[in-house]
C-alpha cells in the first residue's frame, strides 16, 4: 500500500493504493536494507507512461531513501513504511464485494462495563481470558491443576498473579457461558458401563463409606500392559472430570485420535511428580501420590494435548478440538473411580483449583504469595530476588478469595483474603508493596523494586482487590480493607495524569525514578489502563476517571494533546 502526499501543504497522508513493490527489511537501527539491484530496477524520475504515475524517491529525514510514486502533485508511501514509521495498523478487507483499506490508530479495544462493578459477579473481561493456552504456560498442573508459568524461568514455576488470573477467568466464563453439555461416563450408580476386564484384571462396583456413595473399584497386574478399559467415541466434550483413590501404582489413560488423519495421542494421568512429559505422542502428567485419598481431577484433555506436543516441538500446529475424538479410557494399576464425566466445560472446578491453592501455598506469617523466581525489571533497579511479594498478585488472589468465600460459604477462603492484607502495611524495603511516592502518597508495588516503578496498571488490580475484600468481609476487617483501598485511591487520584503522554501513557514512572527515557504502554497495556479507570468510575464518580479515560480513547484513535 501508498499513502499519497500533499506538496503544497505539508506532506499529509491522504489515500491508501495498491503497488507492486514493499520495503525490504529493516536492521536492528531502523535503517533500511535494499537489495543490490533496487536502484537499477527503480530510477528516479521514471516515468509508467501507461499508468501516469513516476517513480521516485522519498529522502527520511536525512537518513535513507525508499521508493515512492508522484502522480501530478500527490506523492504516494508505502503503507509497510507508514505501519513500521509512525505505528499505523491497516488492512485490506472485503464488504459487499467492494475492497476497502481500514486504518487503525491503535490493535486494542475498550469495553465499557454494563453497569456498577459487582465483587461477587465478573472480573472486569477476564471472561474472554484463555490464560491456560498461553504460550508463556508450559502446561497445567496435574497435582494442583493450575496454570506453570514459564514467563521468567524455562523449567516452569508457580506465578501467584498468573494463577489468580486462570481463576477469575474461569470464574467470569461460568457467568457469562451457557450451561455446560455434560455427559456422565461412569458414577457406578445410575450409569454403569460395560468395561473390558482382561483376564488377571478384577472390577467391582463397591459402597465406599469415605465418598458416600457407590465407586468402582479396580486392579490390575503390575505387568498388564492392556489395563481395563472403556471404548468411546465421543466428540465435542474434551473436559473430563473424575473422582479417584488410586494407589501409587496406578494410572489413568485417556486414547484421543484426530478425526481426519486417525493418528492416535495419549494422554497418561500418572501416581508421580512428573510436571509433564511427552515421548512420540503419549503425554504423561504427574498427579502426585494418592496416598489413598479421594481426589478430584479436571483435565481439559485438548489443552493437555497441545502443550504435551508443544514440549517437544515448539513449530506444531495446534489440533482443533473440532478434529480430534475421545476414543478409549484405561485403568491401571489398583484403586477406586466415581463420577467420571465429559463436559465441553467445568469452570467452577477449575476456579477451586486456583482458591483453594491460595488457601494452601499461602505463607501464613506475612500473609503474602511469594514469587519463586528472580526478577529485573529495568536496568537501574535492583534485582528482585526469589520470595518477593507484587501487589498485583496479591489483589488478584484477594479478588479470588473473596469470591470463593462468597460463593461456597466457606471461612477459609475469607480468612486468607484477610491475611493477604499484611504486605499492604508494609514498605517493600521490609518485605511488603508499599512505596511512597514523594513522601506522600502510597503506591502498592507490583514489582517492589529499588528505586520504585510505581507500574500503574499493577497498582489498579491490587486497589480491586482491595474493593473486593471490603464488600465482602466485616467488622474490622472490612476496616481494615476500606483504609488500605481509600489510601491508594488518594495516591491514584493526585497521580493519574503523571501517565499521560499526549499521545498514550506510560507503563510505569521509571522516567521519574531513573531519569530515564519513558517506558510507554503498548495498545494493549493502555487499554486496560483505560478499561480499569472505567471500571473504578463505576464506583468512584469523581470525574478524574472518566474525563481521563475519555481522552486516553481519544489517543487511540489518534488524538493528540494540544501543542504550545
Amino acid at each position: 500500500m501508498m499513502m499519497r502526499l500533499n506538496f503544497k501543504t505539508t506532506l499529509l497522508v491522504l489515500v491508501v493504493a495498491t503497488v507492486s513493490f514493499l520495503l525490504a527489511s529493516w536492521n536492528n537501527c531502523g535503517t533500511l536494507l535494499f537489495h543490490t539491484d533496487w536502484k537499477t530496477k527503480y530510477h528516479k524520475d521514471r516515468i509508467n507512461t501507461e499508468s501516469g504515475y513516476q517513480e521516485i524517491d522519498c529522502h527520511i529525514n536525512g537518513d535513507y531513501s525508499i521508493g515512492c510514486r508522484k502522480e501530478g502533485d500527490e506523492v504516494y508511501i508505502p503503507f509497510s513504511f507508514i505501519h513500521k514509521y509512525f505505528e499505523i495498523y491497516g488492512k485490506l478487507a472485503t464488504y459487499d464485494g467492494l475492497e476497502r483499506f481500514e486504518w487503525l490508530h491503535s490493535y486494542s479495544k475498550i469495553v465499557n462495563p454494563k453497569g456498577k462493578y459487582d465483587p461477587r459477579g465478573v472480573f472486569m473481561t477476564f471472561e474472554n481470558y484463555n490464560v491456560e493456552v498461553r504460550d508463556r504456560v508450559k502446561c497445567i498442573s496435574g497435582t494442583d491443576g493450575v496454570p506453570i508459568s514459564t514467563q521468567w524461568e524455562s523449567q516452569g514455576y508457580y506465578y501467584p498473579t498468573q494463577i489468580a488470573q486462570f481463576g477469575l477467568s474461569h470464574y467470569s466464563k461460568n457467568l457469562t457461558e451457557p450451561e455446560p453439555h455434560r455427559k456422565i461416563i461412569e458414577d457406578s450408580d445410575k450409569v454403569k458401563q460395560n468395561w473390558n476386564v482382561p483376564q488377571g484384571s478384577v472390577m467391582n462396583r463397591i459402597y465406599d463409606k469415605q465418598a458416600n456413595s457407590y465407586v468402582l473399584k479396580f486392579a490390575t497386574p503390575e505387568t498388564s500392559t492392556s489395563g481395563i478399559s472403556l471404548k468411546l467415541d465421543h466428540v465435542l466434550d474434551f473436559v473430563l472430570k473424575w473422582d479417584l483413590n488410586i494407589k501409587d501404582n496406578g494410572s489413568v489413560t485417556v486414547a484421543l485420535q484426530s478425526r481426519e488423519k486417525k493418528e492416535m495421542y495419549y494422554l497418561h494421568y500418572v501416581t508421580n511428580n512428573v510436571v509433564l512429559y511427552n515421548y512420540n505422542n503419549h503425554v504423561h502428567y504427574g498427579i502426585g501420590q494418592a496416598n489413598h485419598q479421594w481426589k478430584r481431577l479436571t483435565r481439559d484433555l485438548v489443552v493437555d494435548l497441545q502443550k504435551g506436543l508443544y514440549l517437544n516441538d515448539k513449530s506444531r500446529k495446534k489440533i482443533p478440538r473440532s478434529k480430534l475424538k475421545v476414543v478409549k479410557i484405561t485403568l491401571y494399576g489398583s484403586g477406586m473411580i466415581d463420577n467420571m464425566t465429559l463436559s465441553t466445560s467445568e469452570h467452577m472446578e477449575q476456579f477451586y483449583d486456583a482458591a483453594r491453592w491460595f488457601v494452601a501455598n499461602q505463607n501464613i506469617t506475612s500473609g503474602g504469595w511469594p514469587n519463586p523466581v528472580r526478577r529485573k525489571v529495568a536496568s537501574g533497579m535492583a534485582i528482585l530476588e526469589p520470595g518477593w511479594y507484587s501487589s498485583m498478585g496479591q489483589g488478584h488472589a484477594i479478588s479470588v478469595l473473596a469470591r470463593a468465600y462468597y460463593h461456597s460459604g466457606e471461612a477459609k477462603y475469607l480468612q486468607a483474603a484477610i491475611r493477604g492484607l499484611r504486605p499492604f502495611r508494609l514498605t517493600s524495603a521490609k518485605g511488603g508493596v508499599a512505596a511512597l511516592f514523594l513522601s506522600k502518597y502510597v503506591w502498592y508495588e507490583e514489582y517492589p523494586t529499588t528505586p520504585s516503578s510505581f507500574i500503574l496498571n499493577g497498582f489498579i488490580y491490587s486497589l480491586i482487590g482491595l474493593y473486593d475484600l471490603k464488600s465482602i468481609a466485616v467488622g474490622k476487617d472490612a476496616e481494615e480493607a476500606t483504609r488500605l483501598f481509600n489510601q491508594g485511591m488518594i495516591s491514584l487520584k493526585n497521580m493519574l495524569t503523571l501517565y499521560d503522554t499526549g499521545s498514550g501513557t506510560t507503563y510505569d514512572l521509571r522516567h521519574f525514578t531513573l531519569k530515564t527515557a519513558p517506558n510507554l504502554a503498548r495498545w494493549d497495556y493502555h487499554s486496560t489502563h483505560i478499561n480499569q479507570l472505567l471500571l473504578l468510575n463505576s464506583i468512584d464518580n469523581d470525574p478524574i476517571f472518566i474525563t481521563t479515560a475519555e481522552r486516553w480513547i481519544g489517543y487511540m484513535n489518534g488524538k493528540r494533546a494540544a501543542h504550545n
